[in-house]
């Protein structure tokens, strides 16, 4: 890989700005004050171009002309790259007045302060301005002990550190958190039996609810500069319908979400802030599938009047592959009378690595359509549904290409690799390929929590096609071979651990190939060799819960590591149960292993490949 090119900067002439941000990026990168030998003398001119940049390199000296201070930053990304050619004009116009992202810091994963500092100075070489943490409770409050509570989370110290690190490099920190639903992880506790709907919503009306919400508004305007604040509210499928409707009967949803909107959106007057929602609700509740995408729903022209206007809306959209439908998305956003921010997705949910796949076919024409309906707000979401188990510096592949196709309009050959290699450290080509171990058929979540024993994943693929998993093992197999190369590297981006899963899933499917082989034909002998492969298996998968132990703590908080302890390590335990019954049943101590007999009730059915659909077959939360 090759060295990134050493910047030189004079303090004269530089903007006062730049220079603050210039000498943060230099704790890390090749980025010094005044002259030196073999480098690039580098000056800085306000003025550029509308929304975007120019950089010319001539004798030794570049120029970067630029409109704001984050196009001049990407400007510098771009230069330590060796993107800039002497003789030749570099000019790329961002459309969007802000670009930023949401990382999830409360699906387990919650990132320390200082990995998001490195993360922020990668953010801001790419061209990025705004940056939120999703924190549902993963927060300290004043007063409210339970919040957060052996979950990870920030104190005002940290937010406040991030949010100055942020402004060094001139990023916008903006709050985003809940103030309606998605706060299962408080309303558990009986001290907040009170605000408590249903098991995730909160208790609309109840003035209790708002006095918390009041607590958390004023504390992040108490953290963070920004007077802006994402106050969620998305997914309350299930709003008024649990203590609410005992109280008080049953009212229309629309009713319920605008009656509280409006006292949040008071409360953020009140302290100073200027609030933003996910828009889902708006579009759910007019159709009767609850489906945000329904292009047929209708919003009642009194749901429509009865929206605050001091709030944004945001559109959020991770699925759709065609430029027309974010098009007719994006309209059906303005004749509500809003002008949306929109919400893209780097997927890094559900997933252990990066989702190549579908980031790009659905970025591309997400941000085509932005371009063309000229949004003025785009960010990328990084989700960690079911446990935040991805290795999210992997995903910092599709912030650098979503970065460039922002920029640029599209990804010229070999850009993206010399950024994301001088930029973010990693090789490219490896981190996508390693992209491969989320399948194109299979799922990786499926494979990787499916349960030793019941094996529902793998009963419910294989009974649709008996030729699956035999091309699913050779396919991984396959990789596993390619990734070798870099199974040794752990920093920037823990390839390692890419390793380890491969290996890991494509023992697993081998091993239950070999299981049904020999439990079909009750074969003794063959049985004898699966159980001693289902020790060797215990032993696989303590060594990848070693792998997921150490790209965790390079990354992460504690907290939220017990939850892949004991979801690897309880697949220890069931490979020793599974070699030990296997054992039992070969000397005559037991007839049968029922979970192996047992025939799958349909074929066409649809398994969801979350762990808790597929770890256990009795009861895993009360």
């Amino acid at each position: 890989m090759a060295k990134p090119l050493t910047l030189y900067w004079q303090t004269g002439g530089t903007p006062q700005k730049i220079q603050s941000i210039l000498r943060t990026m230099g704790e890390e990168y090749p980025i010094r004050q005044g002259e030196g030998k073999g480098g690039l003398a580098v000056e800085f001119a306000a003025g550029g171009p509308a929304g975007g940049l120019e950089i010319t390199v001539q004798s030794g000296r570049a120029v970067v002309r630029y409109d704001r201070p984050h196009h001049a930053i990407r400007g510098v990304g771009t230069l330590l790259s060796g993107l800039a050619r002497p003789g030749r004009k570099i000019s790329e116009g961002l459309p969007f007045e802000t670009f930023g992202i949401m990382l999830d810091c409360s699906r387990n994963a919650v990132m320390t302060v200082e990995h998001l500092e490195r993360w922020l100075r990668r953010l801001a070489l790419l061209g990025y301005n705004m940056a939120m943490l999703y924190t549902e409770d993963t927060y300290e409050l004043p007063g409210e002990s339970y919040f957060g509570y052996m979950r990870g989370r920030y104190t005002a110290a940290e937010l406040r550190r991030l949010d100055e690190y942020a402004g060094r490099l001139g990023i916008e920190m903006i709050g985003c958190i809940q103030t309606l639903g998605h706060l299962q992880q408080i309303l558990k506790w009986p001290a907040y039996g009170k605000i408590k709907d249903t098991g995730s919503v909160m208790m609309v009306d109840e003035p209790a609810t708002y006095e918390l919400i009041e607590k958390m508004l004023r504390n992040f305007a108490e953290c963070f500069r920004s007077r802006r604040i994402h106050i969620g509210m998305d997914e309350t499928h299930d709003l008024g319908r649990g203590r609410f409707m005992d109280v008080h009967g049953c009212q229309r949803g629309y009713d319920l979400f605008n009656r509280h909107l409006a006292k949040v959106v008071e409360i953020c007057g009140r302290v100073g802030l200027k609030p933003m929602i996910w828009s889902d609700m708006f579009f759910r509740m007019g159709n009767k599938t609850q489906d945000y995408y329904d292009l047929q729903t209708r919003i009642p022209d009194d749901v429509k009047n009865a929206i605050p206007k001091q709030v944004s809306l945001v559109y959020w959209d991770y699925y759709h592959e065609e430029e027309n439908f974010y098009l007719a998305y994006i309209d059906k956003h303005r004749e509500l009378g809003f002008e949306p921010v929109m919400a893209s997705g780097v997927w890094t949910w559900g997933i252990p690595w990066y989702g190549r796949h579908k980031t790009q076919k659905t970025i591309v024409p997400c941000i085509k359509a932005c371009r063309d309906k000229k949004v003025r707000e785009f960010m990328f979401t990084l989700w960690g549904d079911d446990g935040g188990y991805c290795e999210f510096d992997s995903a910092l592949a599709g912030l650098t290409l979503g970065a460039e196709l922002a920029y640029a309009g599209q990804a010229a050959p070999g850009s993206v690799e010399k950024r994301f290699a001088a930029i973010c450290g990693g090789d490219y080509g490896a981190v996508e390929l390693a992209c491969e171990l989320n399948g194109g058929k299979w799922s990786a979540s499926g494979v990787l929590w499916d349960d030793p024993i019941l094996g529902i994943y793998w009963n419910n693929v294989r009974s649709k096609d008996k030729a699956f998993w035999p091309a699913s093992i050779k396919s991984l197999k396959a990789l596993q071979k390619k990734l070798a190369k870099w199974k040794g590297v752990k920093e920037p981006v823990d390839m390692a651990h890419a390793y380890a899963l491969v290996s890991y899933m494509a023992g697993k499917l081998t091993f239950r190939a070999d299981l049904d082989a020999a439990w079909a034909k009750r074969d003794r002998a063959k049985l004898a060799a699966v159980a001693r492969g289902a020790a060797g298996m215990a032993k696989t998968a303590e060594a990848t819960l070693g792998s997921f132990r150490r790209q965790w703590y390079r990354r992460n908080k504690p907290n939220g590591f017990d939850t892949i302890q004991i979801r690897l390590g309880g697949q220890v335990q069931r490979y020793k149960e599974l070699a030990q019954r296997l054992n039992e049943f070969r000397s005559g101590a037991i007839e049968t292993i029922p979970e192996l007999d047992e025939a799958l009730p349909r074929t066409d059915a649809w398994v969801h490949t979350g762990w808790g659909s597929l770890a256990v077959s009795g009861v895993i939360a009360h």
